[in-house]
């Protein structure tokens, strides 16, 4: 089976492809990516000699690329995206561009290129926040960022192309995720690689914000359980049920590292900070799909990585003055 995976070279889709290369022997691999400054290809650099693996740079905004490189593959799945709120929040149009924009592009070479399966993969956030309970795939999206109203915008693109041309369309809408390769602007790479250099951690506001944090290998087999399995149309939750408020989430760091409570910033709280995000996952289940990682041990294994890998952040964080890395809890 022959794939187009956007934003390859991102957390999310960096672990998906290392993922999908290994699970299936079969499978070849085009990585679309822009490079943006979130891109990082030494994230892939154990799988650049696979000759199941092409790398193309290119903006999934541009149709004239994107119409060129959609032909000959059998399925789309779509991780490119502006991911960082707080650069939304500044950045609004490019973030709306990207997500809604960019999809439509991509729907639109997959329809004419006659792609079997397109797989756009969101975000809980494209719901809003919920003070109890958790979203179901049929509630309304009130999304509260820009980035987050433009992934909501590329979710009702995909679908109304399945709708309106046929398209065989799929969606998640996911939790926040963790785990290796993520770029250190995110909480928790953030955190943990302040404090291996010893430097204090920006809390936003009083912590109280609750997260659920799914591993981003435990997403990754979703994606590929959906995209092989998923009814034509429908929307899937992922989400691994592992809620906690950013301070507990601060603390659990800070223990790893030995740190006491002085070791924490409190920053002016984010513009219009949706304050607990929650997604029933019950049809995701019924796929036959559980989260393999207890949030314990996925942590345990995420802050020993950054600790094993500082070849991979420095550089990423050495033309950047921490306190420009804003904290982002998705």
């Amino acid at each position: 089976m022959r794939f187009l995976v956007t934003g390859g070279a991102g957390f999310i889709g960096s672990n998906y492809i290392r993922h999908l290369l290994a699970a299936d022997p079969d499978a070849t691999v085009t990585n679309l990516d822009k490079l943006t400054y979130a891109g990082n290809l030494a994230s892939l650099a154990d799988v650049e000699g696979d000759p199941r693996y092409t790398f193309v740079q290119g903006d999934i905004c541009d149709e004239r690329l994107v119409g060129e490189v959609m032909p000959g593959h059998d399925a789309v799945v779509s991780f490119a995206a502006e991911t960082h709120v707080d650069r939304s929040i500044n950045a609004g149009i490019e973030a709306v561009t990207t997500n809604t924009v960019g999809v439509a592009v991509l729907c639109e070479a997959a329809r004419r290129a006659g792609v079997e399966r397109f797989l756009q993969v969101g975000t809980d956030e494209e719901y809003g926040t919920i003070s109890e309970g958790s979203f179901r795939e049929t509630d309304p999206l009130t999304p509260s960022s820009p980035y987050s109203a433009g992934k909501a915008g590329g979710s009702l693109v995909a679908r109304a192309y399945a709708r309106t041309h046929g398209l065989d369309v799929v969606v998640t809408r996911c939790s926040n995720n963790y785990g290796p390769y993520q770029f250190p602007e995110k909480v928790i790479p953030l955190f943990v690689t302040n404090l291996i250099d010893g430097r204090k951690v920006p809390l936003y506001g009083e912590g109280g914000n609750v997260r659920d944090w799914l591993y981003v290998l435990d997403h990754a087999s979703a994606i590929d359980l959906v995209l092989r399995k998923g009814v034509t149309g429908e929307v899937y939750n992922v989400g691994a049920g592992a809620e906690v408020t950013n301070l507990e989430l601060t603390r659990r760091l800070l223990a790893a590292f030995g740190a006491g409570e002085e070791m924490i910033e409190r920053v002016p709280d984010r513009l219009g900070h949706d304050w607990r995000y929650s997604v029933d996952t019950t049809k995701i289940q019924e796929l036959g799909w559980s989260p393999a990682h207890e949030f314990e041990s996925g942590l345990a294994e995420t802050v020993q990585w950054y600790r094993d890998n500082e070849a991979w952040w420095r550089p990423l964080k050495a033309d950047k003055p921490v306190s420009q890395l804003g904290q982002d809890t998705k």
